[in-house]
């Protein structure tokens, strides 16, 4: 084949250090802009973008040229020097994230999920959500001491 092509679509989440509610309304929506900046410049759109006080949810489709790893750490390192600007000087996101495939005709449901994380999240802890999400994709090795640093 001459031509590469991908499609992969990933849901992304990562909260802040030892979940500590930092994203307050006063940044969440420009976070999501730059976070989407970011995302753009590393050829892997944003498709929708949501937080909460001490995590966020990101859904875009991955890029062939990049690897999740350093897509993740770029949106991770900028988006947390970015928001220091706002006066938020402790915010500092966790070590770890969560990546998950979505398949494409399972993209609208995905987005509706990450535009009612507030509403969401009167009902379930963050960690409630994790835990969920690693049973659904069937995540063996989620080790709770670790990710939750």
């Amino acid at each position: 084949m001459g031509q590469s092509l991908s499609k992969v679509y990933i849901h992304l989440v990562f909260g802040t250090k030892k979940r500590k509610p930092l994203i307050s309304e006063y940044v969440r929506e420009e976070l999501h802009l730059y976070i989407a900046g970011i995302l753009k410049k590393m050829e892997s759109p944003a498709l929708r973008i949501n937080s909460v006080s001490d995590h966020i949810h990101i859904l875009f489709l991955q890029s062939k040229n990049y690897a999740l790893s350093k897509i993740v750490e770029e949106v991770k390192k900028n988006s947390s020097k970015w928001i220091k600007t706002k006066g938020i000087i402790n915010f500092t996101w966790q070590i770890g994230y969560g990546a998950f495939s979505v398949s494409s005709s399972k993209i609208e449901v995905v987005k509706k999920y990450i535009e009612n994380q507030q509403e969401h999240h009167r009902k379930k802890t963050f960690m409630e959500e994790v835990e969920l999400f690693m049973r659904k994709y069937q995540m063996n090795d989620y080790d709770k001491m670790y990710f939750w640093k």
